[in-house]
């Protein structure tokens, strides 16, 4: 196992500035610069709209205290109750601990009509400084000051889990976090995303209190300024590390984790749709919902061909699953494009496969991928029924195990029946609709909430491919490695994906500097072997952006050519980038 230490935990985008102050930290400074933008002006509306999530009470008070308005409005005031939004929404949340459907509603829909319209004038019939605060607040004046408190969807699950906060507009605190979860993902977060952006270019301080006790405040400017930065230059976004009943002990090693934590099972470090996105101003680094630079800079970020083809969504998704002295994945199956469609309302599917970062070479290490040859369909359906009351399923007789070694690559198509073994650690290279993965077996194993984890044999059956048996996975699926290109001190190799799947993968290994180019599509990398490398623009675009072993980075399309090459103590030594994009 590599155990480098300088893995970046928190890495941030210093943002250009042209001089002044544009950003403030604690509560007394943001009441301040708040309190001095009102001040000698007679009647001024501050509007405070938050995405969900947000500790509303907390920050209300907080700037009371400090801001001294004379009338104070929630837009909770005029939300429809919980009643009605359960109704409104049942359709979508569906009974299912884990899926529902995806929500086309806007945050209007939320919002009684007529408490609205009595609130409105409400507000514009008060005198003297005017606070309207909540989710949607927006919604019910014209501000002079609008600010923005964002909240982090990582930030939010950890509130979830807490058991202090519930679903939007309800009061589901002690609901298991699969449905909150659940909740959020179809319908409070697309919702609020959308009223996010027709705020966006109108938002003059973007509030940020994604840590407890440490509220922080830029202006609207600066903030824009940091995105149009960013799809200029290669950018990492912030990862986040969770633990699991099958977790490991490498990410611990290499990502400089908690040694006292028992496993760290997956990370996101490349999921701009959870993932957040830190700005450096002036030495104070905030927080940011990465998502909102793919809602506010789509085109720069992923090209014109990319963006026509998926709108203001990032396609490509890398994580981490850590099995290294831990154990098998679940048993699972991703649902086919027209499944996915028809069933949850998503317009494209969870095509992955694994890239196998490090393997324990002393054990037998392999993944479970597609049904072995001549097995009996019927047979299979009752074997895995059954085994949800017996806790026993002989996954080796209906599912092929390959060995599986350090930098091999194995890919899977939606369809296909698969999971890692112990002993891998896997940079899951995939499509982004995460959320989507059928489990059918997970080896008798209870959550970490001691309750079972769910299995979903119908849905899970009506999509494996059982064609994809042990000779078409062979030919298909394993060792798809094809050369490109080779000169001295640099090969290119194609090493997937499959033709079902949009993302192509190309690996290179490195002794010099090696040229690349985005041609008007997003790429996505990390550097599988090696220390340490440097990203240069050979135009001079952007300031040399190094990165460590294990990394995953991102290179918008805007971008253009850029070049690789080994950087400090990996300097005359063999690197390893891998670089996925979109098939055009």
């Amino acid at each position: 196992m590599m155990n480098y230490s300088d893995y970046d935990r928190y890495p941030a985008i210093h943002v250009r500035t042209d001089g002044g102050v544009h950003a403030w930290q604690g509560w007394d400074a943001i009441g301040e610069e708040l309190t001095g933008r009102l001040a000698g002006k007679g009647r001024q509306v501050i509007c405070v709209d938050c995405y969900h999530g947000v500790w509303e009470r907390e920050v209300l008070d907080a700037l009371t205290a400090r801001l001294h308005p004379d009338h104070v409005f929630l837009a909770g005031q005029a939300a429809l109750d919980k009643a009605q939004v359960d109704q409104m929404l049942a359709y979508h949340v569906t009974d299912d601990r884990v899926f529902g459907i995806l929500s086309h509603h806007h945050i209007e829909q939320f919002f009684d009509a007529e408490k609205r319209t009595a609130l409105r004038r409400e507000i514009e019939a008060a005198q003297g400084v005017v606070l309207v605060f909540g989710v949607g607040a927006a919604l019910l004046c014209q501000p002079d000051v609008l600010v923005y408190a964002d909240m982090a969807r990582w930030e939010i699950q950890l509130r979830f889990r807490s058991g202090k906060l519930a679903n939007w507009l309800s009061d589901n605190y002690n609901e298991e976090i699969l449905r909150k979860y659940k909740r959020a993902f179809f319908i409070d977060w697309r919702v609020l995303d959308r009223h996010k952006m027709t705020l966006h270019d109108s938002i003059d301080y973007i509030l940020d209190t994604n840590t407890a006790d440490q509220p922080k405040m830029m202006t609207g400017d600066i903030y824009r300024a940091g995105l149009a930065q960013a799809v200029g230059q290669p950018f990492r976004v912030t990862p986040y590390f969770d633990p699991g009943v099958w977790g490991g002990q490498w990410m611990k090693a290499v990502c400089g984790l908690d040694p006292d934590k028992p496993n760290y099972a997956w990370s996101f470090d490349g999921v701009p749709e959870e993932n957040s996105l830190l700005m450096d101003v002036d030495g104070m680094v905030l927080e940011t919902p990465a998502i909102n630079l793919v809602l506010t800079r789509p085109r720069e970020l992923l090209g014109d061909k990319v963006h026509a083809r998926f709108g203001a969504e990032f396609p490509i998704r890398f994580d981490f699953l850590d099995t290294m002295g831990g154990g098998n994945l679940s048993l699972q199956v991703h649902p086919l494009t027209e499944y996915i469609q028809n069933t949850f309302g998503m317009h494209y599917t969870q095509d992955e496969s694994y890239y196998i970062l490090d393997a324990d070479e002393t054990d037998d290490t392999h993944v479970y991928l597609g049904c072995r040859t001549g097995i009996d369909r019927e047979e299979f359906a009752q074997a895995l029924a059954e085994s949800q009351e017996t806790g026993r399923f002989d996954a080796e007789r209906y599912v092929n195990v390959i060995p599986a070694k350090k930098h091999d690559h194995f890919l899977i198509p939606a369809g296909t029946i698969h999971c890692s073994g112990k002993n891998c650690m896997v940079l899951e290279i995939s499509a982004t609709p995460y959320i989507f993965t059928f489990k059918l077996w997970d080896w008798g194993r209870l959550g970490l909430d001691g309750r079972p984890r769910p299995i979903h044999l119908e849905h899970g059956m009506k999509n494996i491919q059982f064609d994809r048996d042990t000779e078409w996975v062979m030919d298909n699926l394993v060792d798809q490695v094809q050369l490109i290109h080779e000169e001295e001190g640099v090969r290119e190799e194609r090493t997937g994906l499959h033709e079902r799947e949009f993302i192509e993968t190309r690996r290179h290994w490195f002794t010099r500097k090696v040229a690349h180019d985005t041609e008007g599509g997003v790429n996505v990398l990390n550097l599988v072997e090696g220390e340490e490398a440097v990203v240069e623009s050979p135009e001079g675009k952007f300031e040399p952006f190094v990165v460590h072993y294990a990394e995953t980075f991102i290179i918008p399309a805007a971008v253009g050519r850029y070049t690789i090459a080994p950087h400090g103590p990996s300097v005359g030594k063999k690197l390893a980038t891998i670089k996925a994009y979109v098939r055009t």
